[in-house]
């Protein structure tokens, strides 16, 4: 079963936002225009404005304030894509090409920039406070995340702190923001958008780690990129955490990555082979699943409404994903 199956009833308000994501990247001129239609031409989950719709619908659900947050956070979410692919050098995203490698590092960047800029633009049509505190706080951790993730490629040195740290401002805080400004904008009760957020920040978690498992145990096929990337980017993810606690696998993994030209194919195809057969996959699968509970746990005493049910099934959902 696909993710979209989950939440297949919201189909006519996903159309709505995509409309609203089409008109909001066109730009005066014509390279950010060209650039900015190839990146959202390249699809994704949106499971951001998903958890915006759903999160929204405990509360006084209005399709319009509804889709103005989810157009914002959307709009984030693809600016960090862009400028990740400029730091991370990535010439494929899944399966096409990245705005880096078909416009170069300057007009990526300068597309970042203004899909971010319009993605600010649209939140000012929403005027409670707490709505631009929260997507505020979340920018600023996003971009220490980034720097962080800068600061850490290629140290080995790295524990799981540092590793839950970095993707809580990579991913989790985010999908948090989404869920607690979607409840915002329909005047969910306090007590509600805490949980909500809560949920949020716990499968953005759970659904970072399978990332980065799947980036070792996924095909390039199946990944839409190389397999492995994260390994050959210096990105600690946590199986690598757990696999450098055998002590052979990481005296192999610094030995390969000290040679001043590189860790070589055959190097590198061996540290994933290792990773794979290590006990590193199941013990990552289990600490999502942990996220996962505390997920579902923060749904309890929420409202028997659908829109809960389907948060359920996107969190058991993101739980059996493999591939």
């Amino acid at each position: 079963m696909k993710l979209s199956k989950t939440y297949g009833h919201l189909k006519k308000e996903l159309d709505a936002i995509e409309q609203a994501l089409i008109e909001a990247i066109q730009a005066d001129h014509h390279l950010l225009r060209e650039s900015s239609t190839k990146l959202l031409q390249a699809g994704g989950k949106r499971i951001r404005p998903v958890f915006v719709l759903l999160c929204g619908q405990f509360g006084r659900f209005d399709i319009e304030r509804a889709k103005t947050v989810a157009v914002s956070l959307e709009l984030i979410h693809m600016a960090s894509l862009v400028h990740d692919d400029v730091i991370d050098d990535a010439a494929i995203r899944r399966g096409k090409p990245t705005i880096k490698q078909l416009y170069g590092n300057r007009v990526a960047m300068y597309t970042g920039d203004f899909i971010l800029a319009r993605a600010l633009e649209y939140i000012t049509f929403l005027l409670e406070p707490d709505a631009h505190h929260t997507l505020s706080r979340t920018m600023v951790e996003l971009s220490t995340g980034e720097v962080e993730q800068i600061k850490d490629k290629y140290n080995w040195n790295q524990n799981l702190r540092d590793y839950l740290r970095r993707i809580k401002r990579k991913t989790a805080l985010l999908i948090a923001t989404s869920c607690k400004m979607g409840a915002i904008a329909a005047n969910v009760p306090e007590a509600y958008q805490e949980k909500l957020f809560r949920y949020g920040y716990y499968i953005g978690m759970s659904y970072q780690i399978i990332d980065d498992i799947l980036d070792i145990t996924a095909s390039e096929a199946e990944l839409g990129k190389p397999a492995g990337n994260d390994l050959l980017q210096g990105n600690v993810t946590l199986p690598m955490l757990f696999a450098m606690k055998d002590e052979t696998f990481y005296q192999q993994l610094s030995a390969a990555f000290s040679e001043p030209s590189g860790v070589s194919d055959k190097e590198w195809q061996q540290l994933l082979v290792t990773m794979k057969e290590s006990e590193a996959i199941p013990q990552s699968y289990r600490l999502s699943d942990r996220y996962l509970q505390k997920a579902l746990q923060e749904l309890e005493g929420l409202p028997e409404y659908k829109a809960k049910f389907t948060l359920q099934r996107i969190a058991k959902y993101i739980g059996s994903r493999r591939s």
